[in-house]
């Protein structure tokens, strides 16, 4: 094998490899204390209909209405705000949420969620 052909394919194994570590990285980057979205019961009102939220969009979300707790699985911050570039966050999806509500289906930092003919107040928290 010629020695460009060997580095040239040196390299793009290099490659490879970080990108998958890239992408198996942001797991392992956890600090600080856990987050959770979660979804309590509300009174009737304007809300957002979960049905036309996607499951693979809003996992934490969908996570949250179909948990027996109302709350979604723990998500750490990565320090310096390295993770969140490269992860799904409950802060995200709660943002956008936020921005697709319907007036009055917003307060403060909570949403309105229509899940199954129920109305939950979805919010992130931390305990």
């Amino acid at each position: 094998m010629r020695p460009i052909a060997r580095n040239g394919l040196l390299l793009l194994v290099g490659v490879v490899l970080a990108l998958l570590a890239l992408g198996a990285l942001p797991q392992f980057l956890a600090a600080g204390d856990p987050y959770y979205l979660t979804a309590n019961e509300a009174e009737d009102g304007p809300a957002v209909d979960a049905a036309n939220l996607s499951e693979r969009q809003y996992p934490h979300l969908h996570e949250a209405l179909g948990s027996d707790d109302g709350r979604s699985s723990a998500y750490r911050r990565g320090p310096v705000g390295l993770k969140e570039a490269f992860t799904n966050s409950p802060f995200d999806e709660l943002r956008s949420v936020r921005e697709f509500a319907p007036p009055g289906a917003t307060d403060g930092d909570a949403a309105f969620v229509e899940h199954e003919g129920t109305r939950y107040r979805v919010e992130v928290v931390q305990p």
